[in-house]
């Protein structure tokens, strides 16, 4: 067990004020460490804190923020065992994924944002030869990057060093402040991240990091007057709270929210290609990811074929320890995720869904009657105005939906609140990108359900507003100045 952990404001250690609560394993649920409960008042000093560093780190050449951020990269990196080991005790991820899509990420993050290229800082200059009400003038302007100031980044519990990662490294690279309030779950690694920043010399007051269960605590770090933005990834329903406080205040937004992301499945798919990437719903973060493709739309002509794959695909799927190497599927966070993920199934039944695979808990050897485990379940035979099609689950639960005719795939797919990533699977490419272009939806998956991690993030509709990644989290972390001379 870690030692109890204290808060981070202003460049300094400090001790709660709000004592400390414990962190559970999902797998086993034995005490991971003591997280710290931040006071209304702790969370301001972290909000003042940012902005009394802001003029100085904002001044400061982008070739030092730049080191800043290559040695905390190659500190995470060196630190890779004890910090995935962590990642896996707060989470419940495999070690395979704690390793290389958690803390492994979190690294080439802080490196990707080390190398800003000039062209990503500013625009070419224009010249024009109208000047104000039609007079003949030569006026020349620049259009350049300036940071917004100090920056709220709400994380989420899925991926505590990813999701942090990379909201706090182009953030400081623009040459914003920060203050990181983490999920209350597994908000430890969180901590480890700035301690992996602190050693790699960055400014008093730069970054700050402050936890708690209470609700308090991530309200005032988004009320504060010293927030200038507000970059929040979680539910759709909290981010309509943020949302809402962001513009009293006026106060700039990046909002990753929910997903349930379609799959159209066409006749003339791979078949097999097609069930590994929907199975991933099953197993990476044990379907807690709102990229997840978990609404499958299978034309009739494959829809049998489509179901009695992915049903044999899940039943093959190792769920237990995560740090058993053989391992796929892990526990979800908590035992209230686990009761929900499960009540939803049930509403499935309810609904007249026909649970193909999965639908019971988990039990034997590999899972020692302890933690918080979900079986890979498919639900087949669903329709679009179920709940369990329209409303995100967030667990390793895949639906599926038959229809006939492309428009009519095309038409459920974006029958949805959300529009986070969309996915399209045949083999007729032509086909493929009409659809893909149709899709109401920030990202869309042809035959893949990869990511290009410079391509733009970010959702339609309930999904999100804003985009991040590569260049883009450049854009979303700055404001744009026009600058104007004569010629």
């Amino acid at each position: 067990m870690a030692d109890d952990q204290r808060l981070f404001i202003g460049g300094s250690w400090v001790e709660p004020d709000g004592g400390h609560y414990e962190v559970v394993d999902p797998a086993t649920e034995e005490t991971v460490g003591q997280a710290p409960e931040a006071s209304r008042d702790q969370v301001r000093a972290a909000c003042a804190a940012a902005r009394e560093a802001f003029g100085p780190w904002s001044r400061t050449a982008p070739e030092e923020r730049a080191a800043v951020l290559a040695r905390a990269a190659e500190i995470i990196g060196d630190r890779m065992e004890p910090y995935a080991g962590l990642a896996r005790a707060e989470t419940g991820a495999t070690t395979r994924t704690a390793r290389g899509m958690q803390v492994g990420v979190a690294a080439a993050r802080f490196r990707r944002y080390a190398r800003v290229e000039p062209a990503e800082w500013a625009i070419p200059p224009q010249i024009n030869e109208a000047g104000p009400m039609g007079k003949a003038a030569v006026m020349g302007a620049l259009a350049v990057r300036q940071p917004v100031g100090v920056v709220t980044c709400v994380t989420s519990y899925n991926n505590p060093w990813a999701n942090p990662a990379g909201k706090v490294a182009p953030a400081l690279a623009m040459g914003n402040t920060v203050v990181v309030k983490p999920a209350p779950q597994d908000p430890l690694s969180v901590y480890r991240m700035a301690e992996a920043l602190e050693a790699a010399g960055v400014p008093r007051g730069v970054v700050n990091v402050v936890s708690g269960r209470s609700v308090e605590v991530g309200e005032a770090a988004v009320e504060s007057d010293d927030v200038d933005m507000v970059s929040f990834t979680g539910s759709t329903a909290v981010g309509q709270r943020i949302a809402e406080v962001c513009g009293r205040g006026m106060k700039r937004q990046l909002m990753e929210l929910g997903g349930k992301g379609a799959a159209v499945v066409f006749d003339d798919a791979d078949v097999g290609a097609a069930v590994s990437g929907i199975g991933t719903t099953f197993s990476f973060y044990s379907g807690q990811i709102c990229t997840a493709p978990t609404r499958v739309l299978a034309q009739r002509g494959v829809y049998d074929r489509l179901v009695e794959q992915l049903a044999a695909y899940a039943g093959r799927l190792k769920v237990g320890d995560p740090r058993e190497p053989d391992t796929v599927v892990g526990p979800v966070i908590s035992a209230a995720h686990r009761d929900r993920v499960e009540s939803y199934v049930e509403l499935g039944r309810k609904e007249g869904a026909v649970v193909v695979a999965g639908g019971e808990r988990p039990s034997g050897s590999a899972v020692s009657g302890r933690g918080f485990y979900v079986a890979p379940t498919l639900l087949a035979d669903c329709t679009n105005d179920m709940r369990v099609t329209r409303e995100e689950i967030f667990g390793p639960v895949v639906v599926v939906i038959p229809f006939d005719e492309e428009e009519e795939g095309v038409q459920l797919a974006n029958d949805t609140d959300y529009g986070l990533i969309d996915y399209v699977w045949s083999s007729d490419v032509a086909r493929a990108f009409r659809v893909a272009r149709r899709l109401r939806a920030g990202g869309v998956g042809v035959n893949t359900v990869g990511r290009n991690m410079e391509a733009p993030f970010g959702g339609f509709k309930r999904s999100g507003v804003g985009r991040d990644v590569g260049s883009y989290a450049l854009h979303a972390y700055s404001e744009v100045q026009a600058i104007v001379w004569p010629g």
